[in-house]
């Protein structure tokens, strides 16, 4: 049985409200969500209403989510990203901390996006990717830390992105390769 709270509907062996530190305050998710069971959920998430999980999803700390959001079954957003309205994750996505995702993303099944250019090789930055309004980034493929994908743009499935993406452009490949959109599949994401 779930439990149902002003509009909130959460599976009984879900997770809303880890805690990471003494201090951190309770997640606030918007009305008409639906957290199914396995989520996780930490502390200081700040949701916009209807979001979705799928089972096992986890969203870290100090990350916000506009109205409308898809975390999909397995899919991680870490802490400190930030994800515009109606962002759609499908299965096994990967959102690294220090993330910006725009209105209307869709991150195919199993999707990666990178923060760590020298993974424990030496210490650095961490810059994940910038993916812009309307961006689609198929199955399969990876974004490497600090790429930017622009408004529109499409990433075709299992493509290696290592370097920036302009609008309205399709990537292709490994290493991608950016050519002309196609014109079925210019236009906005209709998640």
């Amino acid at each position: 049985m779930n439990d149902v709270t002003s509009e909130l509907t959460v599976s009984p062996d879900a997770t809303v409200g880890m805690s990471y530190d003494p201090e951190s305050s309770p997640p606030e998710i918007g009305p008409d969500s639906v957290i199914r069971s396995g989520t996780v959920i930490y502390d200081d998430v700040v949701a916009g209403e209807s979001l979705q999980t799928g089972h096992n999803a986890l969203i870290r700390e100090l990350t916000t989510l506009g109205a409308n959001c898809l975390i999909g079954t397995n899919a991680v957003v870490d802490g400190r990203s930030d994800l515009g309205d109606g962002v759609s994750l499908q299965t096994g996505a990967y959102v690294p901390s220090e993330t910006t995702l725009g209105d209307r993303v869709f991150l195919g099944p199993h999707a990666t996006l990178l923060n760590d250019p020298y993974p424990v090789r030496k210490d650095a930055d961490l810059t994940g990717p910038v993916v812009e309004s309307d961006a689609s980034i198929g199955a399969n493929s990876t974004v490497l830390p600090g790429v930017t994908v622009g408004k529109g743009a499409f990433v075709a499935a299992g493509s290696i992105v290592t370097n920036d993406v302009p609008e309205r452009t399709l990537a292709v490949g490994n290493p991608a390769e950016k050519r002309p959109l196609p014109d079925e599949l210019d236009g906005g994401n209709n998640l």
